[in-house]
């Protein structure tokens, strides 16, 4: 990686963080599309790597408005989804797959503006936290379909509920890559490097969540989630 490459890859997970600090969600969706193309071997554990202290951090700074009922369920559905979605980086077609996604993505968020909801129910944070597995350990990018379940939750339960589950699932997911050789020693390095932008858009999030804690929430989950379906898609595409 060139000098100049890593400043992007820096100014990109430093983005990322922000929105992820800002939402619960955000950090695959901005450096992922950039770190893909840097070097595609980076994706999903590099943003996985980063992903663990960061979400644990959102949890934290949220944790007084943490749903436990409704992330114990979405775990649940998250384990399952990482275990078949380490079987699929092994031995499966991840571009059929992500497209696939993106594409079931982009329905979801044109059913929400068309009006449709979907309660967060135990049978619905389940499902959505098994879509989460499945994408986050194929794609990097796991937080949309809890996002997209949540998005009607006032932002400090959206962030602290998202952050919570994401700190667990994105555990789950970085041990399976470990587990079936996708994590190795290059990857962790990468990870050191680009941890500290990712703490700092973290700090910067305290002054954004803010802004968006103004009725804009549930927009910027909306935006952001038809976002990452995009970048998905062209990931697979271009």
């Amino acid at each position: 990686m060139s000098s100049f490459e890593f400043i992007v890859a820096v100014l990109a997970v430093f983005a990322g963080a922000t929105l992820q600090g800002s939402l619960g969600f955000g950090l695959g969706l901005v450096a992922a599309p950039v770190l893909v193309l840097i070097d595609p071997t980076l994706i999903p554990g590099v943003i996985l790597g980063m992903g663990v202290p960061l979400t644990i951090l959102v949890a934290i700074r949220e944790r007084h408005a943490v749903s436990f009922t409704r992330v114990k369920r979405a775990v649940v559905g998250r384990a399952l989804g990482t275990v078949v979605g380490s079987a699929v980086v092994y031995v499966a077609d991840q571009n059929s797959l992500s497209i696939g996604f993106a594409i079931a993505l982009l329905l979801a968020v044109g059913a929400s503006v068309g009006g449709f909801s979907v309660q967060p129910t135990p049978r619905t944070m389940l499902v959505a936290g098994f879509g989460s597995g499945l994408m986050g350990t194929t794609t990097s990018v796991g937080g949309p379909p809890i996002a997209l379940v949540l998005q009607h939750q006032e932002g400090p339960e959206l962030r602290a509920s998202i952050g919570a589950f994401m700190a667990i699932g994105a555990s789950l997911s970085l041990g399976a890559l470990i587990i079936v050789g996708e994590f190795r020693s290059r990857e962790l390095v990468m990870t050191a490097l680009l941890v500290v932008p990712a703490l700092l858009g973290f700090v910067l999030s305290h002054w954004t969540n803010r802004v968006l804690d103004r009725g804009y929430t549930r927009g910027a989950v909306l935006v952001f989630a038809a976002a990452s379906a995009v970048s998905i898609l062209l990931r697979q595409l271009v």
